[in-house]
This record gives C-alpha cells, structure tokens and sequence, in this order.
C-alpha cells in the first residue's frame, strides 16, 4: 500500500468550488486560498440561523496508544461512507499544529484513503490561523511587558504576571526562560515561558467564540497579570483586545476543504485535547449543521478528554448536543492496554486482548453518563486475526452497544459502509437523552471531584499548595463557576501516563489551576503535564525533505 502522502499526491482534487456547491454556498459565500482551499463568510450561519439541524455525530476513542486507534481516519471514512450511501453530509475536524507534526504523533489529516486533502497544507501552514493565534497571543504578551517597561501606570507586579508566551513548535528549551536581558532598553528582567500556540487561550477562544465581536470580549477578559496589591489585570486594561480582534479577522472564518472521495470538511481550530479543550470551533460546527444533513466531528485523544470537555464546556456555550458517539477501537490498542509490549501488538494474544477491553468498558460507561447512544467502530488493521475481531464484536454484543468492522483506511468510503449503517441505523432508533455530567455553578473542587471519581476511575483528588492557592484566589474572584478544563496524558484514563487499561486505587493529583477567563473555564494541571511539548529523540522532521520540483516526502 502506498504511503498517505503518496496517495494524497496522487488524488484529483476537486475545485474547492465545486465542494462548496455540495452544500449550496455560492462563489460569493466563500473566499478562495488557491484552487482547493476556502475560508466560508460567517453570515452563512447567520442567514441559516432558523433553518434545522442535521445531526450530529461525536467521533472518540479508547485511551491513547502507539500502536495506534485510528480516530481521525475513521471521522474521516466515516464521512465518505455517508457520502457513498447517498447522504449529505460534512466533517469538522481540526487543524494539525506544526508541533507534533515534525514531532513524534506526525500529521492529522487521516490516512490511507480516509485523508483530507490538501494534506501538506493542512499538516504544514494551512491557511495561517495557527500563525494568526500566535501573533495576536505574543502581540497581547509583548504589550503586557511593553506597559511595565513604559512606566507601569496599572501597578503591575512583574513576579505575578500569568500570560506566558506560545509558539507552534515542540520546544522544551522554552518552557521556562528569563527574558530582558541586556541594557536599560531591553525591557526589565523577569522568569517567563513558552507554551505551544495550540494552547493559546486565543486558541481557545477562536474555537469558543460565537463571532468576531464576541472574540473581542472574550480577549478583554483575558487575565494577564496581577498588581502589587493583588487586584487582577485584564487584556483590556492594557487596551489590547481591538489590535487582537485586528489580527484574527480572517482566522475566525472557518476553513472549507474536502476528503479524497469530494465529501465537504471544514478544518477550524486546533486545541490539544491534553492541555487544552481539545474541538474544532463552534462556528464551523453550527455552520455544518446548518449546510448537511449529517455532520461527523471528533474530539481530541480518548472519551475522557476531548469527549467530556464537549458535553461539558463547549455544549455549555454553544448548545451543540451529540445525536450519537462513536467509539474507535483496534485490537493493537486493546493488547497495549492488556499489559502487551508496543513491539508485540501483532502477535496474537486473546488474554491480553481480553484484559485489554477494560478499557473500552470504562469509555462505553463515560458516554452512557451524558446519555448517548453508542456505535464501536472497531478500526481493521492487516494484521488483525479473525478470532482477535471475533473477540472484540462478541464483547460488544455482551455490553449491548453496536459495533461494525471498519476498513476505511485501505477501501475509503467503501470500508465504512458498515459503519456508516450502524450509526445511521442508532441515530434512528436510539434518540439521545444527552446531559452535561455536572453543574457549572459547584465549586470548583467538587467538580473536579466528580470528574476524578465518575470519569477518571479515581479514588478521591489531591491539591498541591499551589493549586490550592490558586482555587481560593480564583474562587474569591468570583470564578469558581466557570467550568473546569483538566490537563492530564492523553497515555492513561489516569493522571500517570504508565497506567494502562483502567487504573485503580490512585488519586487524581492537581498542581495548578491557571485561569482562561477569555475561554470560560479554568484549566487544572494533573499530574505531570507539561504545556510546551519536547521532540522526542529521533524527531519526525528529520525524515521530511522536498526536491527541486517541490514534491515533499517524508510528511508521513
């Protein structure tokens, strides 16, 4: 089989025209970034705004391995096979950050023949709304910095400023630096870091905003810093939100590009799931669901991150409700998470594989909690043994959900036919009853509470000092009802990215709770979660390279 990017290369695309006419946008809805890349004018969703939904289908996953689930890849198929079957239908995915592309995760446009193309754009600089969020994120750092050097007329104290700095790079040597030094007009030396742009709170408030007036208020909010008698200063103490707002004007406007087989996909946003809320952006969101009859979207790593965080933050602020969930499995996860060693996945063991389908359980429970209906798609690999697959689908009909066998990575749209059936045939017989797991207005440890012990498997949650201090600080500011947004490994179900399977007889363990008031909710670091990733020690970039003729190889 050919690798994704030489299948990529070889696809006929598509005028991007042409797409948008599947969803009946004309030349004037959209503006053309070459021949097959569009950004879609908001008023779109305004002049649909009364029209009907279609339906909504929230792709996740088991907990992350390197063997490999195949989340987007099945969004992806999943999406084609609709459009096989005669469905409207369009895909909300995210845009890849350049970081764990020539890192060590690699690209995230699907693969095989379940991609969405351009794919080298897509992986690489797009259409610049992660560049866009970096220079409105360090523009708001620098006129931060910029005020204290000029005079400090709000008193701010430089040891108490919370705003770092972000770039779209895995950079560990960034994470904690000291920044101006050198002569009187090289600013005042003070500790500073760096996190990855993709969890910018401008980030996140791309992907949370209704508009772009409600992106202005959103950056107003921003804390930034501290004064020295401890009052809190905001982005729009510093006059910055307009400038801001300036920067992002073309980013907020969703992006429309298409999969191998012609099915619309909008690529909007990119927080990481880990360490961020982890969705594409609600206006491209309510955008499809305006335009298609079925809309296939997916959040970031396993049910327990980006799955919970849109039933209980993103529903919270845009009233997207799931019609269906669907779980990705594969039988090379499922052995890592019944104790199997990454080199061995292929080798058939049907008691590690038995073990391993704890962990399915546990994701299966989760969504039950938020009253979804639930399909399995269990992703086929070419090492898969037929009893391995036969174990799997038995296991399912024992828990009573569906499943089907996908092969969208070798047979496209083809392969997810099955799929494509069973989620079709859910979303008819089985309405959701959907519901957030809890109340925005409890204070914030008991719902971190229940997020530990209802979603986590947790026995109970430890506060360090810092956190604690942070939570009666933000709780005295009258924060504490905003929701909470846990940053933990995408490895585990737990906080310590070594526990496979389900953990049990662990406490959740919070460091530090860092406030996003632009977002809407508060972020809690578990564990030893880092917000700047490290390239590991043979980094994916060292296998990209591109000839005379511009043709890039390596990407994949």
């Amino acid at each position: 089989m050919l690798s994704d990017i030489q299948i990529a290369q070889q696809a006929k695309l598509r005028p991007i025209t042409e797409i948008a006419a599947k969803l009946s946008l004309s030349e004037d809805d959209i503006e053309l970034y070459g021949k097959y890349k569009a950004k879609v004018n908001p008023q779109v969703y305004q002049r649909l705004k009364d029209s009907p939904d279609g339906k909504l289908i929230y792709t996740t996953a088991i907990t992350a391995t390197p063997a490999g689930e195949g989340k987007t890849v099945t969004t992806i198929g999943l999406t084609q096979a609709l459009g096989k079957l005669g469905k409207s239908v369009a895909a909300c995915i995210r845009e890849p950050s350049l970081g764990p592309t020539f890192g060590i995760k690699g690209g995230a446009a699907g693969g095989g023949y379940s991609q969405v193309v351009p794919m080298e754009d897509i992986n690489l600089h797009f259409t610049g709304d992660i560049h866009a969020v970096t220079t409105a994120h360090n523009l708001l750092a620098a006129l931060l910095d910029n005020h204290i050097a000029q005079g400090n007329a709000l008193n701010i104290d430089p040891k108490r400023i919370v705003f770092r700095r972000v770039m779209d790079m895995n950079d560990r040597q960034l994470r904690n630096i000291v920044i101006g030094l050198g002569g009187l007009g090289d600013g005042y030396v003070r500790e500073a870091g760096f996190d990855i742009s993709v969890a910018s709170e401008i980030m996140a408030i791309l992907c949370l905003a209704d508009d772009l007036q409600d992106l202005k208020e959103r950056v107003g909010r921003i804390l930034v810093a501290y004064t020295y008698d401890r009052k809190p200063v905001y982005a729009r103490d510093l006059n910055a939100q307009g400038a801001v707002a300036v920067i992002m004007k073309d980013a907020i406007k969703p992006n429309l590009v298409q999969t191998l087989e012609g099915q619309p996909v909008f690529v909007h946003g990119g927080p990481f799931a880990n360490i961020a809320h982890g969705n594409n952006s609600i206006m491209a969101t309510r955008m499809a669901l305006k335009l298609a009859d079925y809309v296939v979207t997916e959040g970031g790593f396993a049910a327990d991150l980006g799955a919970e965080k849109f039933f209980d933050i993103v529903h919270g602020y845009s009233g997207l409700k799931p019609d269906v969930a669907v779980v990705v499995v594969s039988v090379r996860a499922l052995n890592m998470h019944g104790g199997v060693a990454k080199e061995d996945v292929t080798v058939t063991n049907l008691e590690a594989l038995n073990k391993g389908l704890a962990n399915l359980d546990k994701h299966v429970e989760n969504l039950k909690k938020f009253g979804l209906p639930i399909v399995v798609a269990i992703n086929q690999f070419p090492t898969d043994e037929p009893e391995e697959l036969e174990l799997v689908q038995r296991h399912c009909q024992e828990l009573g959900v569906r499943w089907a066998v996908s092969q969208v990575v070798v047979k496209g749209g083809a392969g997810g036919e099955q799929l494509a059936q069973a989620v079709l045939d859910v979303l008819e017989q089985e309405p959701a009853q959907f519901k957030p797991l809890y109340d925005w207005k409890l204070p914030i440890k008991a719902k971190l509470e229940i997020l530990a012990k209802e979603i986590y498997g947790a026995d109970d949650v430890v506060y360090a000092p810092k956190a604690e201090r942070s939570i009666r600080e933000l709780t005295k500011l009258g924060y504490g009802e905003l929701p909470v947004c846990v940053a933990k490994t995408q490895h585990s179900i737990s906080d310590n990215p070594k526990l496979k399977g389900v953990p049990k007889g662990w406490k959740l363990t919070i460091t530090d709770v860092r406030p996003s008031l632009g977002a809407g909710f508060l972020v809690c670091l578990a564990g030893d979660i880092m917000t700047m990733p490290g390239l590991p020690a043979k980094p994916a970039a060292e296998n990209v390279d591109i000839d005379a003729e511009g043709n890039i190889t390596g990407l994949f």
